[in-house]
């Protein structure tokens, strides 16, 4: 058998792939390096080398999922650069849902000093590429993103999405106020 490497690239993306899993489970303050490592089948010592500190990990971990995020718009807004057709395409996240899970996890973990400028900012990022493709308002903007937190949450709760569990009567009545959410 013959075993190629991975490029450090590939390794990278790896070990980035394997935190999404693990920081979801754990979130930042429950996951260790170790856990990163074992899933993603390398030593512990090899993931501080590559990413320097269970911080630095974290953080490359959150600006993935933001910038998965971003790239759904992006290719949303060239078919339908409307907050509606960011909106649609958001929702295919739900398949993702331990990306939206390791965001959620940025945000609370962003009161750490050594985390909250960067989840700032990676939050502000999403907030100006939204008024950049839709050209949108401020508070057409802010709308969206709390109509987002919403669906981001209720994913996280796996209210929606793919593998939603049975809906108790509160779901039901809240999802038939969101538009086209009730089909999820």
């Amino acid at each position: 058998m013959v075993r190629t490497r991975l490029t450090a690239q590939e390794r990278h993306a790896q070990l980035v792939d394997a935190a999404v899993t693990a920081f979801a489970q754990g979130g930042y303050a429950g996951t260790t390096t170790d856990q990163v490592a074992r899933i993603a089948g390398v030593s512990q010592p090899y993931v501080i080398r590559l990413f320097g500190s269970k911080q630095d990990l974290f953080l490359a971990t959150v600006r993935h999922a933001g910038d998965r995020v971003q790239q759904i718009w992006r290719d949303a807004a060239a078919e339908d650069p409307t907050l509606d057709g960011l909106g649609r395409a958001y929702k295919q996240l739900l398949t993702e849902r331990d990306l939206l899970v390791v965001l959620l996890h940025g945000f609370a973990a962003a009161a750490d000093p050594g985390l909250g400028d960067a989840v700032r900012q990676c939050y502000g990022d999403q907030f100006t590429l939204v008024r950049e493709l839709t050209g949108a308002s401020a508070e057409e903007v802010r709308d969206f993103f709390a109509h987002g937190m919403l669906i981001t949450v209720l994913g996280a709760m796996r209210v929606l999405g793919p593998d939603a569990v049975e809906p108790q009567p509160w779901v039901t009545e809240l999802l038939s106020t969101l538009p086209s959410a009730g089909g999820e």
